[in-house]
């Protein structure tokens, strides 16, 4: 069992921060990639960010320059530091992680954060 529990979402106006951590645990042997999806109301799940356990990053085209992904291997945690937050960003944000527990592999995923960004 692997559980990833996300954290840091909230209301903030445009133009503001937050910062969201998912910390991953359980039966984990090592974590390959990392990420971060949103879902905006009436909308499909959406990549935000995703980062290897080497450290290369990708982003959806409509977070760069503003978001930036970082992840903490000891800790099995991986964070997300929102800035210049636009109302557009509100969404439900989740987190991602391909895990190998042993001999296999799991794609998990947490229950989500809500961000809210008022305009």
């Amino acid at each position: 069992q692997v559980q990833l529990v996300e954290s840091g979402g909230g209301l903030v106006q445009a133009g503001g921060s937050l910062r969201l951590s998912c910390a991953a645990s359980g039966s984990i042997f090592s974590i390959n990639a990392m990420g971060w999806y949103r879902q905006a109301p009436g909308k499909q799940r959406e990549l935000v960010a995703t980062i290897t356990s080497g450290g290369s990053t990708n982003y959806a085209d409509s977070v760069k320059g503003r978001f930036t992904i970082s992840r903490d291997n000891a800790k099995n945690t991986v964070y997300l530091q929102m800035n210049s937050l636009k109302p557009e960003d509100t969404a439900v944000y989740y987190c991602n992680a391909d895990v190998l527990t042993g001999p296999s592999g799991m794609d998990c995923w947490g229950k989500g954060t809500l961000v809210t960004v008022s305009s």
